[in-house]
């Protein structure tokens, strides 16, 4: 997509939040952050977009938050996995593993 942005599909930024803290907890602009340079910044999330769906998830169960300060010694709220969030992550990997996979074979095809 060199050079295009894209839009986060519905569903998927549950997964790219979940996996990214899947490797430590991280504030919002960290969260945001990582997900822009892990997907060499094809996805950029927006503060509106991404603090609703931590309070989503947070409320959902699979994060919990806490608040402590950041390098730069402001104060930030913090989030990590809960044990439920990684069995969700689980669900959501093998759920988008078999979406990637089945359009891949219809690309290949076409």
């Amino acid at each position: 997509m060199s050079g295009q942005k894209a839009d986060v599909l519905r569903g998927t930024l549950d997964l790219l939040i979940l996996k990214t803290l899947a490797l430590q907890p991280l504030h919002g602009l960290g969260i945001s952050r990582r997900i822009e340079q892990t997907t060499d910044g094809v996805f950029q999330v927006p503060p509106g977009s991404l603090f609703p769906a931590l309070a989503r998830l947070e409320q959902e169960g699979w994060l919990r938050g806490r608040w402590g300060e950041s390098e730069n010694r402001r104060r930030a709220r913090y989030y990590e996995l809960t044990a439920a969030g990684r069995r969700r992550l689980g669900d959501q990997e093998r759920h988008w593993g078999r979406i990637v996979l089945a359009i891949s074979k219809v690309l290949e095809r076409a």
